[in-house]
């Protein structure tokens, strides 16, 4: 198994090539692959079953009749992405086959040590994060420019919208996120005010619409979609862990998949120099630990660059300052946007579910037969997510700089 070169010290000035990203797609991984060579097809075949496999109740069985593959033959970054991918969505079926009342305790030898393997040539944890399931699963489903994802997991539509509508977030922010670099190692005073003018964030209007759109079912999203996507860290259905057989004779522990693990909003608090609160900055700064190590790294940069700022302040410019102030509007907007969509998807949803739950006939869910009730009050990422969130906005807003 070949790594990539993600440990080497990028050069300076920044390049973001140095960094893994990409002047076109972003964070997002360019033209991801979508299939692995051929030793790797009992795997392939799987990721390529698992919404039938989970909701007929026969992926674990699959799972254990899997031979153990040598990651030896993978090679570069495109494949190891692939192999992680694939490997999480498999291993996130099989932990929630059942809902979260029949939970394992056990990753079985043959998956969790290829996983393993994988994950520490990437620099990700093993477990499914926004690595996965947003930034290296998507495909080009014609020449038309429509996009489909590689793997998928019940939820039908549904997952399909609320994976390529996060991948457009992240596809809307690249010219910021390449301004707003340039702003950092060019001439600052030169070009900070004509810069600041068009350091772009995605705009929330935009957003509304694509979440308007009703890509994403509210019930199919809380019922069906967001247990696959919960880990076992600070969840109370897997309050011990999971024990990765032949990795450790312990339980480990990871947070599930979270927007608070996308290098974009990192990468513009950073810019902006936002100051979140200790006990947010904290948990922001563990999901930091779910991104691929180059972005880890490119975030890192950013904060020891020059900063925007301070050169702002200093500078007694009223043009600039309103600039910057622009771009901390735009971002406390789409902060603002976020806890809007959690409302519906999460709290309402939520509301209905404990609904449902209280008619004893009622059957939902993708197999344990009612929506999960363990991480109502909180992110798959494990944080309580209407204080968190919250903080998070208004930290933000605070960022504007008065005159």
């Amino acid at each position: 198994m070949e790594s990539s070169d993600d440990t080497e010290e990028p050069p300076l000035p920044l390049a973001l090539s140095s960094f893994q990203v990409s002047e076109e797609f972003g964070f997002l991984l360019p033209d991801p692959l979508t299939e692995l060579p051929a030793p790797y097809g009992p795997w392939m075949d799987l990721a390529h079953e698992l919404p039938q496999l989970i909701t007929s109740h026969q992926l674990r069985s699959r799972v254990h009749q899997m031979p153990q593959l040598s990651t030896q033959h993978l090679q570069g970054r495109e494949e190891l992405h692939l192999a992680h991918l694939v490997l999480s969505f498999i291993t996130m079926g099989y932990v929630w086959q059942e809902g979260e009342e029949g939970t394992v305790q056990v990753l079985p030898r043959n998956l969790a040590v290829p996983y393993w393997e994988v994950s520490q040539a990437l620099g990700l944890p093993p477990i499914l994060s926004h690595a996965d399931f947003v930034l290296a699963n998507w495909r080009r489903k014609d020449p038309n420019g429509n996009l489909d994802t590689i793997i998928t997991l019940p939820g039908g539509e549904s997952l399909r919208g609320f994976i390529l509508v996060t991948l457009l977030v992240e596809k809307a922010a690249v010219p910021g996120i390449k301004v707003g670099t340039a702003l950092c190692w060019e001439q600052l005073v030169l070009h900070a005010a004509a810069h600041l003018t068009v350091l772009g964030l995605p705009s929330t209007s935009d957003l509304t619409h694509l979440f308007l759109l009703d890509y994403v079912d509210p019930e199919v999203f809380y019922s069906v979609i967001r247990i696959f996507l919960s880990g076992w860290k600070d969840n109370p259905a897997m309050p011990h862990g999971l024990i990765y057989e032949g990795v450790s004779p312990e339980p480990l522990a990871f947070s599930g998949g979270s927007a608070a693990q996308s290098t974009v909003l990192h990468a513009f608090d950073e810019l902006l120099g936002i100051c979140h609160r200790q006990d947010t900055a904290a948990f922001l700064h563990r999901m930091r630990d779910y991104m691929p190590r180059p972005h880890r790294a490119f975030v890192q940069e950013l904060r020891g660059a020059v900063s925007l700022r301070q050169h702002v302040l200093s500078s007694g410019d009223a043009r600039l300052r309103a600039a910057f102030n622009r771009c901390v509007g735009a971002l406390t907007d789409f902060r603002s946007l976020h806890i809007a969509i959690v409302t519906k998807y999460i709290a309402i949803a939520a509301a209905r579910a404990r609904a449902r739950r209280a008619q004893p006939s009622a059957r939902a869910g993708p197999s344990a037969g009612k929506p999960p009730a363990a991480l109502e009050g909180k992110g798959t990422g494990g944080s309580h997510i209407f204080s968190f969130l919250k903080s998070i906005r208004d930290t933000t807003r605070e960022g504007m700089i008065s005159a």
